[in-house]
């Protein structure tokens, strides 16, 4: 069983009728002022006006025979303990009502009892005994105190409203669960739960038998591991059964489909425990993403599995016309996982009835599954060879070679073509896809706000296979969309290092397409220093300032490296300098080198840029239909 804790809410955590027991086989309290001061900043970091829950860990829990609300902690004992010292701080500063009691204690462990017991004692500075205490709590309690008392923008009471926001999951463990196993589980394991764990028994919760959840967690399994292809985190047997015998076959849209597959029955055994939901029970150890030395990764993601999950939620709510009463924010935060799937499940709709919990699980692990398989496809990687660390922008597909046990994956370009095309026609698409995605993907660096990559997977979904050529269409035009709208349609072409990183990158991509041959060695990398080409404040004024350095013709964007390179130096002296690195630059870059070894820093300041300018600024009119 599930349940959302809030640390605050009319009265504290510990102001309840539950009483949590710390077991003999959990170490003892051992935060420190980096973990304690973490948990703090992020607290304080909540923004107070915000309606949005936060997240802030789990409870692990397993309820004492006997014993009326009595809880064994299994695990999540030190951000529990750090919750209590955290709460009995404010109440001791009367920035918190309540009393917190006995509520929190130690098996077999009387000098923490003791310890807890005399918390506001200890922030006096009035123990009675140094030898009874624990010296790590007393240490915690201390380390709160003066993290309140040293840092600036820490307000208690404001501190106090954040924390209104603040949830914990506790998780109940069915009874008759061995616990040593379980936290041998975990400790083995050396984490605690993360959302998309939680989120993970909690529809798996929804599903009323064995064999419905261990479909559902083979397929999450899978999923979660984003390196590689999804065919290669299922077994052999598995992977035919999901992906035909030449293991590139679209995965059923059904769930009786899987049925036979997998065993899948309406009744069953009784449901996973969470215990086996977390270990590596339904782990694959026939693996792909890995090279030959098993030290480096073949194909890595461009995102994490949180993220991954809330691309396929926005493209489940889109498919599958759900209603909701208020909608998804805008931002892809991994904080607010379970929170956004708790707002579809609760209050979304489908064909005018309230989502069905079960229905929804049902529907949603096929949906990620082919989600993943989507994104596998048609959707930019890193491609790692050799020693090579850095990689390079990898758009492939997964086939096959030989027979039977021999059978093995390979992996090429992954085809864009109509049907009965020549191959030299349609090969040139596979670059045109990878440069437009990867100059997406270092525009947008954060992962919240990567957006194109749902809009490409609802645009799959939406078109059938005969249309993926077109795919490089929706790709530049989700890019001129973003030019025209944060750039182009203001008029104002003087941002200086405020112009977005995508006007840049999408001008490079067009001039590469453009001229693909020239252009051939380049690639897009991140660069995320806006760079004045003539320089904001020339060099010790060995040359003349100039008013208009913030115009876009003046611009154009490079690496930290390089721009610690090109200090104030003036265009002429840049060129001269750093000639090769410019050679190797941004395409914006290289035409500004080339026009100015045939002109002046004058002529630069007077004409050159201007017309430079208009030459970038009519490329970027004409893609955006302006």
């Amino acid at each position: 069983m599930v349940e959302e804790l809030r640390i605050l809410d009319g009265h504290t955590l510990f102001d309840t009728d539950a009483h949590y027991v710390i077991p003999r086989y959990q170490r003892a309290y051992a935060w420190e002022d980096k973990e304690i001061g973490q948990l703090i900043d992020d607290i304080n970091d909540i923004d107070i006006d915000s309606a949005e829950n936060y997240y802030i860990g789990s409870l692990i829990v397993s309820k004492v025979q006997g014993k009326a609300d009595t809880y064994e902690v299994v695990d999540g004992q030190q951000r529990l303990t750090t919750l209590f010292l955290l709460l009995q701080y404010l109440v001791s500063e009367g920035a918190l009502e309540g009393e917190l009691g006995q509520t929190l204690s130690f098996d077999c462990r009387p000098n923490s009892n003791y310890t807890l017991a005399r918390i506001q004692k200890i922030l006096d500075d009035k123990i009675d005994d140094e030898s009874a205490v624990e010296q790590p709590i007393v240490n915690g309690i201390r380390a709160i105190r003066q993290k309140f008392e040293e840092k600036s923008g820490l307000n208690r009471d404001d501190f106090v409203s954040r924390l209104a926001h603040v949830v914990l999951y506790r998780i109940e463990v069915p009874e008759h669960t061995d616990l040593n196993r379980y936290f041998e589980i975990m400790n083995t394991r050396g984490e605690q739960l993360e959302q998309h764990d939680i989120l993970k028994a909690q529809l798996m919760g929804y599903l009323n038998d064995r064999g419905q959840q261990e479909f559902f967690s083979k397929i999450w399994n899978a999923c979660s591991d984003m390196t590689g292809y999804v065919q290669m985190h299922f077994s052999p047997a598995d992977r035919e059964k999901v992906f035909g015998n030449e293991w590139n076959v679209w995965p059923a849209d059904e769930w009786a489909d899987y049925q036979p597959c997998f065993g899948v029955t309406e009744e069953s055994e009784q449901g996973a425990t969470i215990a086996e939901i977390v270990s590596n029970k339904f782990k694959i150890d026939d693996v792909d993403g890995m090279l030959d030395d098993n030290r480096h990764v073949r194909f890595d993601s461009i995102i994490d599995f949180p993220y991954f999950l809330l691309h396929a939620l926005r493209v489940f709510v889109e498919l599958n016309e759900v209603s909701l009463e208020k909608p998804l924010g805008d931002l892809l935060d991994d904080k607010k996982l379970i929170s956004d799937f708790k707002t579809v499940i609760s209050q979304g709709k489908m064909n005018g009835k309230p989502m069905d919990k079960k229905k929804f699980s049902q529907m949603f692990i096929i949906h990620l599954l082919q989600t993943r398989y989507l994104f596998d496809k048609f959707i930019i990687k890193r491609e790692y060879s050799g020693e090579d660390n850095e990689g390079e922008w990898s758009l492939k597909e997964l086939f096959t070679s030989g027979q039977g046990s021999k059978k093995k994956a390979y992996y090429s370009n992954t085809k864009l073509n109509y049907s009965n095309e020549w191959e030299r026609t349609y090969a040139p698409r596979n670059k045109e896809c990878l440069m437009i995605q990867s100059a997406l993907r270092v525009s947008y660096t954060s992962p919240k706000v990567m957006h194109w990559i749902t809009e490409l997977l609802l645009w799959l979904f939406n078109n059938d296979d005969d249309q993926n050529p077109k795919l490089i269409d929706a790709a530049e035009l989700i890019a001129a969309q973003a030019t025209r709208r944060n750039f182009l349609d203001g008029g104002n072409y003087k941002l200086g290092v405020q112009t977005p990183h995508i006007v840049f990158n999408f001008l490079d991509y067009l001039l590469w397409k453009n001229d693909k041959k020239k252009y051939e060695d380049f690639e897009f990398e991140f660069r995320n220093s806006v760079e004045h080409w003539y320089p904001q404040n020339p060099s010790e004024n060995s040359f003349a300032s100039w008013d208009d350095k913030d115009t876009f013709g003046n611009l154009c964007i490079i690496s930290r490296r390089v721009n610690s390179k090109f200090s104030n130096l003036s265009p002429e002296s840049k060129m001269k300098s750093y000639e090769k690195m410019v050679r190797k630059g941004s395409l914006k870059l290289r035409i500004m080198g080339e026009i100015i070894q045939h002109g002046s820093n004058e002529e630069w300041r007077n004409t050159l840029c201007q017309e430079h300018e208009d030459d970038m600024i009519n490329i970027l009119k004409d893609k955006c239909k302006i």
